[in-house]
């Protein structure tokens, strides 16, 4: 218990902090007065000032803020006169930037820990021989029989030396030819007919429809230099964020369940744990996974997160004016109500994903 509380207090600190220091350091950068900066919301526990910016912990601990002057944020503040040091009064790109920082930081949070891992432990490559290592639920192979552990020795008569050619036979039947693959398991062969389908995997750093039969095979550990570390940690950070947007469609689209899908603190807290007990790369390769979703979701256009300011920012340059003050802070405050019924489902959702 002791360590899913630590291992959840430094993953969830490390985050919120690399976010809002985005917005705090582009902001400073920029003329912008910062009031506040926060981890967690409102009431504030305690802190200190330094020159005009209050550093403090607050006691919600469901994220932070960076308190801007002049800017309608989730502090409801409307306090806007004007003053060449708010955000209102700067530039459209110079406000698009601010807002994107936290998001971006998260981003480049996530390259440096995959580059790190890359670098300290080797990235994981396909291993050469065609060996199985786990198989996909609902996938032919598994209809099939194909189980861990088994080696795939042909596919239509020809004699299998690799993963790669393996793949290479299997993608290039492009009809819905059953093709006969044979494996070997304990010094006894197997065989069946299989129909490859089309699913969506990484290829070549995209998410690419291809033909499949739903098995991984057993990767092998490559040490890299540290721009093959970092060309890594770019390479994951991309296909990550891939599955992501296809996850979100397939909510959307009502492919994936919602409650399937989404997690909050307690699935958080129970997944930290996990990967701390496993171990700091473990650890810091989940936190690096949660940063990419931060980063990610903190832009979609909705009221509150970044995205809906940087809707606000488009509007503005689009009819030349600023919006109204009262027209954004009802939108802010209806945004805050379905977040705050958001997070409570998805709470609700954790506790009785826990408890089963």
């Amino acid at each position: 218990m002791i360590i899913t509380i630590l291992a959840t207090i430094f993953v969830l600190g490390v985050l919120i902090f690399v976010h809002e220091f985005g917005h705090f350091i582009i902001a400073k950068l920029s003329g912008i007065k910062v009031e506040r900066l926060s981890l967690g919301y409102p009431p504030r526990a305690f802190g200190f000032k330094w020159g005009e910016t209050d550093y403090c912990i607050s006691w919600l601990p469901l994220g932070g803020y960076c308190k801007m002057a002049g800017i309608v944020d989730e502090s409801l503040d409307t306090n806007i006169k004007g003053e060449p040091w708010e955000f209102q009064s700067k530039s459209a790109p110079t406000k698009a930037a601010v807002i994107s920082a936290g998001s971006g930081m998260n981003f480049v949070l996530a390259i440096f820990i995959f580059s790190l891992i890359a670098y300290f432990s080797g990235v994981l490559v396909p291993g050469e021989k065609p060996l199985v290592g786990s198989v996909k639920e609902n996938f032919p192979a598994e209809k099939a029989g194909i189980k861990e552990g088994d080696l795939i020795i042909s596919i239509d008569g020809v004699k299998i030396s690799t993963w790669e050619q393996m793949t290479e036979i299997i993608r290039s039947n492009l009809s819905d030819r059953p093709q006969k693959v044979e494996w070997l398991r304990d010094g006894k062969t197997y065989s069946a007919d299989i129909i490859s389908v089309m699913d969506k995997t990484p290829v070549d750093l995209e998410m690419k429809e291809v033909k499949l039969i739903g098995i991984v095979n057993v990767p092998e550990i490559k040490k890299v230099g540290i721009f093959g570390a970092v060309k890594d940690g770019f390479g994951n950070t991309y296909t990550l964020t891939l599955l992501i947007v296809v996850t979100i469609k397939k909510i959307i689209t009502g492919e994936e369940s919602i409650k399937s899908s989404l997690g909050g603190p307690i699935i958080i807290a129970k997944l930290a744990g996990e990967s701390a007990k496993s171990g700091m790369w473990s650890l810091l390769g989940f936190m690096a996974f949660l940063s990419l979703n931060l980063g990610f979701l903190n832009l979609l256009p909705v009221p509150v997160l970044d995205g809906g300011h940087l809707v606000f920012i488009a509007v503005e340059g689009i009819i030349r004016r600023p919006l109204p003050i009262k027209f954004k802070l009802i939108i802010q405050q209806i945004g805050m109500a379905l977040l705050f019924l958001l997070m409570a489902f998805i709470i609700y959702n954790d506790i009785l994903r826990v408890i089963k």
